[in-house]
């Protein structure tokens, strides 16, 4: 289990729990120019839900690539989209219009990393 981020002066440090060590473990792995979706990585750790996968990014996802985590619809996480498309268009993660909004998306059916396991 790996550390998680350095606690406050006043607070002992903590140990990530298993099952966000394995979250964060999956998101590693995800190769440049892939994605996986918040279930998807759910059903990788077998535990939990995508909301779960996103509560465990939120609190400790910063030193692993993020933004290869989407939406079921190939949306980013929620205010994190322009960082995100920078990161796809660095790693040329193949994209798609996103509809009526105009907001890009990950073209998930070309970028879905289809061995997570």
């Amino acid at each position: 289990m790996r550390p998680a981020t350095r606690a406050p002066a006043n607070e002992p440090p903590h140990r990530l729990s298993d099952h966000a060590d394995a979250v964060l473990a999956v998101v590693e792995r995800i190769p440049e120019g892939r994605v996986l979706t918040y279930g998807d990585i759910a059903g990788v750790v077998a535990e939990g839900g995508p909301r779960q996968v996103g509560t465990v990014l939120a609190r400790y996802g910063g030193a692993v690539p993020w933004w290869r985590v989407v939406r079921a619809d190939g949306r980013p996480a929620p205010g994190h989209e322009r960082r995100a498309l920078e990161h796809y268009r660095a790693e040329g993660t193949p994209l798609r219009p996103g509809g009526d909004s105009g907001t890009i998306r990950v073209d998930l059916r070309r970028a879905r990393w289809a061995d997570p396991r």
